[in-house]
């Protein structure tokens, strides 16, 4: 039995996407390191999970695939967050705090709050009080790419998991049964060529082999460049991030969708139109545009870079 309040439910899956189709939803298909699976396998052999967890890792390395394979095997009442579209305290005293007190249909109840890092310290004290208040009956398992933004009183009530990456191999013959699933020709070199372009990102990786075979067979596509569609919606996006929440979520799966590595172009549209946008801070937001872009040179990881400068722009514009 799961129970989810109408704003954290997920959508549901579209099995035409592949990320989803393919997620797995038992820890054998899973792959992870033989630590972490044991640990995981003991929980759901008994049932049970025996106090709040915090996962932690690269983006797309299975941190969220990972907790919902424990809800899905352990009989508990579910609530799912994507705590980057709800950040504030008021959600935690709103929406959490009445799951985690109210009697459910299972005897355990267990909150998944998927990208913790971008609460709030405030809302992260909140929901301290609230894992301590109610954890004979209530776990948590948070996930998140920063574990430095988890507050030490927080983290320190978790037991901590790092989830590395599968090896390039192990990704490797994980398309070859998808796309052989999905009766997609293909060579090998290809395959290789796509996971090392995109790993450790399993999910990205997924997209973009997904992208590249819609003729029937795997085909390099160069997928770099950001086409005017993604730029266009992008800017629509942000027009309305003032009043839609999920402003900052539908960007940075816009992004992850068509598989983006090079952000100049993005770049260049958001300050060749800031005007339309910005809501009169434009000033700001060109500023923000152009710490980004620093940063952008200097760091490994440049998605991340460039939705945390979507992250500042929001924020600007929303005032």
């Amino acid at each position: 039995m799961s129970f989810f309040t109408e704003t954290e439910q997920p959508q549901v899956s579209d099995h035409g996407v592949w990320a989803e189709k393919y997620r797995p939803d038992t820890l054998e298909d899973y792959i992870c390191d033989e630590r972490v699976r044991s640990i995981i396998s003991d929980f759901i052999k008994k049932k049970d999970v025996p106090g709040h967890l915090l996962f932690h890792g690269n983006a797309g390395t299975g941190k969220t695939t990972l907790a919902k394979i424990i809800t899905k095997n352990i009989p508990c009442d579910v609530m799912y967050v994507n705590a980057s579209d709800n950040t504030g305290v008021d959600f935690v005293r709103d929406k959490i705090k009445p799951f985690a007190s109210t009697m459910g249909f299972n005897d355990l109840k267990i909150v998944i709050l998927d990208e913790s890092d971008y609460m709030s310290t405030n809302s992260q004290a909140s929901l301290r009080n609230l894992m301590e208040t109610y954890s004979k009956t209530t776990r948590f398992i948070l996930t998140c790419n920063y574990i430095d933004k988890i507050i030490e009183p927080l983290f320190s009530r978790t037991q901590v998991f790092k989830l590395e990456p599968p090896t390039m191999k192990d990704v490797a013959m994980y398309i070859v049964k998808i796309l052989t699933k999905e009766n997609i020709t293909y060579d090998m070199p290809t395959v290789a060529t796509v996971v090392k372009e995109y790993y450790p990102d399993i999910r990205k990786i997924v997209n973009v082999v997904q992208q590249s075979s819609t003729s029937g067979k795997l085909e390099l596509v160069k997928l770099q460049s950001a086409n005017a569609d993604v730029k266009n919606k992008m800017i629509s996006i942000l027009k309305t991030a003032k009043t839609n929440k999920k402003s900052f979520t539908e960007i940075r799966q816009l992004i992850n969708d068509v598989g983006i590595k090079h952000f100049d172009e993005l770049y260049s549209e958001l300050y060749n139109k800031a005007t339309e946008y910005d809501n009169g801070h434009t000033i700001s937001v060109i500023v923000d545009i152009s710490e980004s872009l620093y940063q952008n040179a200097l760091v490994i990881d440049k998605e991340i870079t460039f939705m945390a400068c979507i992250a500042k722009i929001i924020k600007v514009i929303s005032k």
